[in-house]
């Protein structure tokens, strides 16, 4: 029996239509998710209200993917395409500062430290957004062709140290199977951009993001009588500075944009004691897999040598985190005009590429992807320049509706090979 199926063009204006019903909801999903943010590999409240949502909607869910992680297959009316959608749920160890009702006071343990919690990167966001889609397609499926799967995944900020978790386990505990999608699909609200723009990308456009652990050991002594011990911290500063000529005076920049940042720096438990042991630590951003093979070695050696020159031993590891995150150019000019139609042609630009990453890059390592951003920042957030990852960090929340708006669309389009 023929199957009977609203046209794309009415389809696509009835899931529009529906997602601005139900936009009341979509806020207050992710003013919870917010007032209640938790850490990768430990969003239980958070995954349990996705599942039970999607569950509501007769969709074939199964939990604990990753630890936390919720994933979700809705059949349309006959076979075609299959897409996954991608949303992350953790939050960070940060104390918020943003002055709301639903704001976060929560507070853990993350890695042996007392640590607020906030969703300080818009996660709350895209996993409101993405239950939003998912209702909305749910209502429709009758009337479009193939498969979607909705994925929800923890930890993309990264999983406390001792423990597996995120994109890159999500694809070995079988994701991407039964049924493997075509392609995936991504989008990630960005602050200072104003909250009317969507950019899309062709190519590279997330950086690659490595680990850098440095350990040094030197020998206690009084910190009256220096002469006496074998100071770490003196050797530390003396690390970080020697680490930043790489990028600025070995590698060329000309080729690709890299970023070697070391954002901590311990050591010592007393004003008179030099310790015996430091610690520094910090990121590595690149887009060149010979550059960031290059850099690696050339971390390694400058620390080594530093520290050995006072006398001081350095362990170093680089650990490799995410790869580039692509955003395959023939699937970005697809999903294109869907992003102008949810935020008009002038507001829909190509973006430059970003030295964030993202470890939905794992799932291009399988399947072509495409991502695109968002912008979260009110008037006064774009002017203040306000990022991610700060504690002043805040959503405009006229965001959620265009960014499901344009998720909606762009799979609806590729799911009619538009």
């Amino acid at each position: 029996m023929a199957v009977t199926m609203k046209t794309p063009g009415d389809l696509g204006n009835s899931v529009d239509r529906y997602l601005r019903e139900i936009e009341a909801n979509l806020i207050a999903w992710r003013r919870d998710f917010h007032q209640h943010p938790e850490l990768g590999n430990r969003e239980t409240r958070t995954s349990g209200i996705v599942a039970a949502h999607l569950e509501r909607l007769g969709l074939k869910v199964t939990t604990g993917v990753a630890h936390t992680g919720v994933v979700a297959v809705l059949e349309g009316a006959c076979p075609g395409p299959i897409i996954g959608l991608r949303a992350d749920m953790d939050a960070l160890p940060i104390v918020e500062q943003v002055d709301v009702p639903y704001r976060s006071e929560e507070r853990t343990t993350y890695n042996g430290e007392s640590v607020g919690v906030m969703h300080a990167c818009g996660h709350d966001g895209h996993t409101a957004v993405l239950m939003a889609v998912a209702e909305a397609l749910a209502k429709h499926h009758t009337d479009f062709p193939g498969t979607v799967k909705f994925i929800f995944q923890p930890a993309e900020e990264g999983a406390p140290d001792g423990e597996e978790g995120g994109a890159a386990l999500m694809i070995r505990e079988g994701v991407l199977d039964d049924p493997k999608p075509d392609m995936m699909m991504g989008l990630h609200f960005v602050s200072p951009i104003p909250s009317d723009q969507i950019l899309y990308y062709k190519g590279a456009m997330l950086a690659s993001a490595d680990i850098i652990s440095i350990k040094l050991k030197g020998r206690q002594g009084h910190g009256a009588r220096p002469w006496t011990g074998i100071d770490p911290i003196v050797s530390a500063a003396q690390v970080v500075l020697g680490l930043q000529t790489i990028v600025s005076r070995q590698v060329d920049v000309t080729r690709e944009p890299s970023v070697l940042s070391i954002t901590i720096n311990r050591g010592g438990i007393r004003h008179n004691i030099i310790p015996e042991t430091a610690e520094l630590g910090g990121t590595l951003r690149t887009f060149d897999e010979e550059m960031r093979k290059d850099i690696h070695i050339r971390i390694k050696r400058t620390a080594e040598m530093i520290a050995a020159s006072s006398g001081v031993e350095a362990n170093v590891e680089v650990k490799a985190q995410y790869p580039v995150t692509f955003s395959l150019a023939a699937l970005a000019e697809r999903i294109v005009p869907a992003l102008e139609r949810a935020a008009g042609p002038a507001n829909v630009r190509q973006g430059k590429k970003m030295m964030a990453a993202d470890d939905f890059a794992f799932f291009g390592h399988h399947v072509p992807t495409t991502y695109f951003v968002v912008g979260c920042a009110n008037p006064e957030q774009a002017a203040a320049g306000v990022p991610n990852h700060s504690p002043r960090f805040h959503l405009d929340e006229s965001c959620l509706l265009l960014g499901a708006r344009a998720l909606a669309g762009a799979a609806l389009d590729i799911l009619h090979g538009a």
